[in-house]
């Protein structure tokens, strides 16, 4: 969430014409993450206090992103705590604002967990496996765009910037990775960046999953692996000092296995899922450092976390 473009007020007037939302009361831009626009948006209708996401998608096209409003209705409606997007009243959930595509969403109440307890790990190992469980009768299908042949891509575009070291180890296990058959693993509905960050929490309780915008169909594991790579690590001093705490994984784990175990494939290819999600995210950190994108507020994460992470695994492994 960050801002790449800027909102005016008399625009924003003009856009939310076509909600049932009341009248503006007040907007803000949110800096947190690195993908689309995202503004607070805070509405008055009857005397009562409305709030809203706006978010403006800087890559996705029209024709891209009723997958993933859809897909937040859809999961939302089904027990899911999810962020439902608004209904426009002359056409669905979307809207173009500076010439670009923009969905109003609920926002939901809570925040962002920054280090996450084991009670926390486990809601969401728990709350994940619902969510694929739920994703089975979802019918509309999306290919995951940051799958492998879109890490092999990345790399090629940011070889040139790299050090030695890191070369190697991307182009090493991006052909460990190749070797492996991940169609043969059960495939569904994944949310693909479900980052503390994009999880709301009262206390122990979840009040949302958000940030839906890179959900696809891909590998179930693959989506508990991020998650696991983001919310189970230990927080130090130093960022990059990082360790797994057992008992966090174990928690996240197991809970996800009570609503859907998994199967012996898929434990067999454990180690290689925690090591696909660990490069994906170090890919794009990475491209993001050396091919960074124009904004007003922008958040670029470090690499060297992610780098880290892989190399855990890979030496597990």
């Amino acid at each position: 969430m960050s801002v790449y473009t800027v909102v005016e007020e008399p625009q924003l007037i003009e856009f939310l014409q076509d909600y049932e939302v009341g009248t503006l009361e007040s907007f803000e831009g949110i800096s947190a993450g690195i993908e689309n626009t995202n503004y607070f948006v805070n509405t008055s209708l009857n005397g009562e206090t409305k709030r809203f996401v706006l978010t403006i998608f800087e890559h996705h096209t029209f024709e891209e992103l009723p997958y993933f409003l859809d897909i937040m209705a859809f999961m939302a409606e089904h027990q899911i705590p999810t962020a439902h997007p608004v209904a426009t009243l002359s056409n669905g959930y979307l809207k173009e604002l500076y010439g670009k595509p923009a969905a109003l969403v609920e926002r939901l109440t809570g925040g962002g967990v920054e280090d996450p307890s084991v009670v926390q790990c486990g809601v969401m190992g728990e709350q994940l496996a619902r969510f694929h469980q739920a994703g089975a009768g979802f019918e509309s299908k999306r290919a995951n765009d940051r799958g492998l042949d879109w890490m092999q891509t990345t790399y090629r575009q940011i070889e040139s910037y790299l050090p030695e070291d890191e070369k190697q180890m991307i182009s090493e296990e991006l052909d460990y990775q190749s070797e492996i058959d991940w169609f043969e693993l059960p495939q569904g509905v994944i949310h693909a960046d479900l980052f503390c960050d994009n999880a709301l929490f009262d206390g122990d309780k979840l009040s949302g999953i958000i940030d839906l915008y890179y959900a696809c169909n891909s590998v179930l594991l693959y989506d508990l692996a991020v998650m696991v790579n983001d919310w189970c690590r230990l927080h130090t001093e130093d960022p990059l000092e990082i360790h797994f705490d057992e008992e966090r994984v174990e928690a996240m784990v197991s809970a996800y296995q009570k609503q859907r175990p998994l199967s012996d494939v898929e434990q067999k290819n454990w180690p290689a899922a925690l090591r696909l999600a660990a490069l994906r995210f170090f890919l794009s950190r990475l491209k993001d450092k050396h091919i960074p994108r124009e904004g007003e507020m922008t958040q670029i994460k470090d690499p060297k976390v992610f780098k880290r992470v892989l190399k855990i695994h890979q030496q597990s492994a």
